[in-house]
């Protein structure tokens, strides 16, 4: 593998994963599950790879899309905010009752619904978009030859996979502190209240 390739690689990497990093709806909501210690490595695993089919979408020119149909960023805007509205709503509800028993003794909902709010919160939210068909399909410009692209797309997956198994994982860390009904409630609060500021700033972009 010559220098250039190794640093696309790098490169990609590097891109993805300051990206991802930023905390939003998706992080919240693994992060959340990973603390409950259920349906962890499936939840990861639909994160990271919806990521990588976005991102190699991105990387070959998907990108290309959104230019030509102009209204398809606003589309998406509206639906994400509504979702995020809804759910972060529903966090902040299950704050104030306080009713967290299922919760400390580790118990979640199952597995279909819990993969299926994982990929709302990936394919419902136009960050994902803006990212992985945006930004990094964007930096894969400035690499010519098939090769590079390549190994700049599979660092950027590699970032990806790394950072939903850490994050979905590393949570368990902290279970000792979330053995509590009222730390249970703040989380939720923190997560409403997160979900709304991003639905807000969606709509804010658009007016």
């Amino acid at each position: 593998m010559s220098l250039y390739v190794f640093g696309a690689a790098l490169s990609g990497f590097a891109t993805a994963f300051s990206l991802i990093l930023a905390i939003g709806a998706q992080n919240a909501f693994v992060l959340r599950q990973g603390l409950l210690g259920q349906h962890v490595f499936s939840l990861a695993l639909l994160c990271a790879l919806s990521d990588a089919i976005l991102i190699a979408a991105g990387v070959a020119g998907f990108g290309y899309l959104v230019e030509k149909l102009p209204s398809l960023p606003m589309i998406m805007s509206l639906a994400g905010a509504a979702f995020l509205f809804i759910y972060g709503a529903m966090r902040l509800v299950a704050a104030w009752k306080g009713e967290y028993a299922l919760e400390v003794s580790g118990i979640s909902r199952g597995l279909w619904p819990t993969l299926a709010i994982g990929a709302a919160f990936t394919w419902a939210n136009p960050h994902v978009y803006l990212d992985t068909l945006g930004l990094i399909g964007a930096v894969s410009t400035g690499y010519e030859g098939r090769a590079a692209k390549l190994a700049f797309g599979t660092g950027a997956i590699s970032a990806s996979f790394t950072f939903f198994f850490g994050l979905a994982y590393g949570a368990r860390l902290l279970a000792p502190i979330m053995s509590s009904p009222r730390a249970w409630r703040w989380l939720d609060t923190g997560i409403g209240l997160v979900m709304w500021l991003i639905a807000t700033g969606l709509l804010v972009g658009l007016f």
